[in-house]
């Protein structure tokens, strides 16, 4: 007698259900090692069962089934550092665009933009941000301020420094000038006095 057509769908029935797969896995599993066997084919066989446990069975070991297999396809293999370094650098791009893309947000609700979407709760640490950022502002405004009038008062003093030190210069200039003309005012009047005595003497000596 035939046996009729079984439709396949989900056994509703969590006992049945347990009890069919047990025995398709067993009877897939064996089906998988006679295939290698018989055929000396490299079979990898992995099931999950419906509460994610694994079963699997390797001829030629899971990882080196799965690398060829990847090979084959076309997939990069996750045990070659180059993959590696690459799936590291694409994660690290992944979390820069999440990071943009956040501070993108805030610099927005900073500048009073996009802010309809945002609760009281969002609105209240905006604001206690832009309190602290004009403090900050201030802060530095002030210091800048301080900077540069210290500097301007030290720029002052050492120019009025400058300006004593020149007008001490030029007052021993004036006074060493003064010297030198008295002296070449002595000199003239005492050349003067040695001429008058000579022209006395010569009369003197013609009168004799």
């Amino acid at each position: 007698m035939r046996r009729g057509k079984v439709e396949l769908k989900r056994i509703e029935n969590p006992t049945n259900r347990q009890v069919s797969f047990s025995k398709r896995r067993n009877g897939l599993l064996k089906k998988a090692f006679e295939l290698s066997i018989l055929c000396d084919a490299e079979v990898a066989l992995l099931i999950f069962s419906s509460s994610g446990k694994v079963y699997q069975f390797a001829s030629h070991g899971m990882d080196k089934s799965i690398a060829k297999y990847k090979r084959e396809v076309g997939l990069p293999d996750s045990n070659n550092p180059q993959f590696r370094t690459m799936e590291f650098w694409r994660s690290e791009i992944e979390e820069l665009k999440r990071s943009i893309n956040t501070l993108d947000a805030r610099l927005k609700h900073l500048s009073g933009e996009d802010i309809l979407a945002l609760g009281m709760r969002d609105l209240k640490q905006l604001e206690r941000q832009l309190k602290i950022g004009v403090e900050r502002i201030r802060s530095r405004k002030s210091r800048i301020v301080s900077d540069q009038a210290t500097l301007l008062k030290r720029r002052h003093k050492q120019l009025k420094e400058e300006n004593t030190q020149l007008q001490k210069r030029v007052k021993l200039d004036e006074a060493q000038e003064s010297n030198i003309s008295s002296r070449i005012v002595g000199e003239n009047a005492c050349s003067m006095f040695q001429q008058r005595v000579l022209q006395d003497e010569d009369l003197v000596n013609e009168a004799e």
